[in-house]
């Protein structure tokens, strides 16, 4: 693994634009035999539909079209924006553009991550333990751009009320109740911001870091991730992922780039391109990556993950904690209760929406309602009890 960032190929914008378009057209091609994308279904008991879990299971990632109506995509669209209009002004920043304190500088974990135009920061690095094995392409940004942008907002359900709502979708938690049991639990969320022409990448990587060689290793222990789309994405600014790497454990990533003549543009790989209100769901364990957006497209991928409550019980801190954070019950719970508020604080909000019943808080779900005394206990500085395994 390299300790330091390895070379990359620096392209033209016009370059990476020509040969990314070659690939994402053939990307889309194959995209669209695979079968997993369509509406939330669920059965009569309200769970999901069985065709939609086995296309799941056997792909690694599903594509849930009008998930979000175009209300709540609009609501959650105008919050970030009005958030990425009062971020800092860059790295180690506290103030925004007008010189005002930044929105969110107050929390615990600073809830902004910059990178420098059209770049892989991780790539090659042994950033968040080494998972970036292989670097990108980058490409060459405009003479005009700023020297750093925000590609992460994370702590979405404290920066504004309708990143709560989302975070209290009865379907999908009824999917993640399919995927990872009736006591599933919260990872992390961070809201990915790829602004046109400056939007950096995301190396190739699997998300999990800790049961690689455990005996209770299968091909969902390490969770899932949700992507809510509010913008369209095509598949020259979407997430890409290679179809089945779930089950194959630890792949070696820079020999499959390797085995590609060293190109980042991996065969097998499918783009999961979307319109506004479609909600991506990807077992953790698939590869997956995101090219740099040399395009004119604005992508905001609202993002949150859920975990097996199994799988985290008893383990150390990772990616987001010191490693002597234990993952005991009490830490999971406080943890999992934000879920429990984000329930109540839709229903306030969507009175005519059947809520979802969370089954680890149903029978004390009284003291979780959402009000000012509960942003204070539950949410705020929620995310520094992020789950990642």
């Amino acid at each position: 693994m390299q300790t330091e960032s390895e070379s990359a190929e620096l392209l033209s914008a016009k370059e990476y634009q020509r040969r990314l378009s070659i690939y994402a057209s053939e990307g889309e091609a194959r995209a669209r035999q695979l079968g997993n994308r369509g509406p939330i279904r669920l059965d009569k008991n309200g769970k999901l539909h069985s065709d939609i879990t086995r296309a799941y299971r056997e792909h690694g990632f599903y594509v849930f079209t009008n998930a979000l109506s175009n209300a709540e995509v609009n609501e959650l669209r105008d919050d970030v924006m009005h958030v990425l209009a009062h971020a800092p002004v860059g790295p180690g920043q506290t103030v925004d553009t007008n010189g005002k304190p930044a929105i969110g500088s107050e929390m615990k974990r600073f809830p902004y991550h910059f990178v420098k135009p059209l770049s892989d920061p991780v790539g090659g690095t042994a950033s968040s333990e080494g998972r970036h094995m292989s670097k990108m392409a980058e490409a060459q940004p405009d003479k005009n751009a700023p020297e750093y942008v925000v590609q992460i907002i994370a702590g979405m359900c404290q920066l504004f009320e309708s990143g709560l709502r989302v975070y209290g979708h009865p379907q999908l938690l009824a999917v993640a109740e399919a995927i990872n049991g009736p006591d599933f639990v919260p990872y992390n969320d961070a809201i990915f911001v790829k602004q046109p022409g400056l939007g950096g990448s995301v190396a190739w990587h699997q998300d999990g870091v800790t049961h690689w060689n455990s005996p209770d290793w299968d091909e969902g222990i390490h969770g899932v991730n949700f992507q809510a789309q509010l913008n369209r994405t095509s598949p020259m600014s979407c997430l890409w992922v290679v179809p089945g790497t779930h089950k194959r454990g630890q792949v070696d990533i820079k020999a499959m780039v390797e085995a590609n003549g060293g190109s980042d543009q991996l065969p097998d790989a499918v783009p999961l391109f979307c319109d506004p209100g479609d909600v991506t769901i990807v077992n953790r364990q698939t590869l997956h990556c995101s090219f740099a957006n040399t395009f004119d497209e604005f992508r905001i991928s609202v993002s949150w993950g859920m975990h097996r409550r199994a799988a985290v019980i008893g383990q150390h801190g990772h990616l987001l904690q010191p490693k002597e954070v234990i993952y005991d019950d009490e830490f999971v719970d406080k943890r999992a209760s934000v879920i429990q508020v984000a329930i109540d604080a839709r229903r306030q909000y969507y009175s005519d929406e059947m809520s979802f019943v969370y089954q680890p808080f149903n029978d004390v779900a009284e003291q979780f309602r959402w009000s000012p005394e509960t942003f204070e206990s539950v949410i705020r500085d929620y995310n520094t009890r992020d789950i990642g395994i």
